[in-house]
């Protein structure tokens, strides 16, 4: 597994497609801010309360010049569901090989009720016009996201 990034780092370029399958890139994002954020699962009650917390501030992102991108191991058709289901506005990234969330140091062992697996650590990154990391948020709260990345950025 890779060692977690930190601000400072250059944030790992990848390829995979989105809800449309279409191809996606880090690098079609050169020149703009980037919150990129990983989530463990689709429509799951943390994970859509932090999508919709997202879609509720996206003009308000988009108006300060970041682009959200959010990225999950579910497949194209899990994420075009839940894109449809709560109007998404934003790109979400299939990462079913789990080539990002390992290249990004999220893929790492959990435990709940005593059992232990391998999943996402829900995890924002900011990343600046250069492709370099400014913010690594790991203790995201779900239902103020958006708010959290804003407070960061106004410091």
């Amino acid at each position: 597994m890779a060692t977690q990034l930190k601000a400072g780092d250059k944030a790992p370029d990848f390829t995979a497609n989105d809800q449309n399958g279409k191809p996606v890139s880090l690098s079609d994002y050169k020149g703009k801010n980037v919150i990129l954020y990983f989530y463990p699962k689709d429509d799951t009650p943390g994970c859509t309360a932090e999508s919709c917390d997202f879609r509720d501030n996206y003009q308000s992102l988009l108006g300060q010049g970041f682009e959200v991108i959010g990225v999950s191991v579910d497949d194209e058709k899990s994420h075009k569901k839940f894109e449809t289901k709560y109007q998404l506005p934003f790109t979400l990234i299939a990462d079913t090989e789990h080539s990002i969330v390992e290249a990004y140091g999220v893929w790492v062992e959990k435990n709940m009720y005593g059992k232990k697996y391998m999943g996402t650590a829900r995890t924002t990154f900011i990343i600046d016009g250069d492709g370099t990391l400014t913010h690594v948020i790991e203790k995201v709260d779900t239902k103020a996201s958006s708010q959290q990345v804003l407070e960061l950025l106004s410091k």
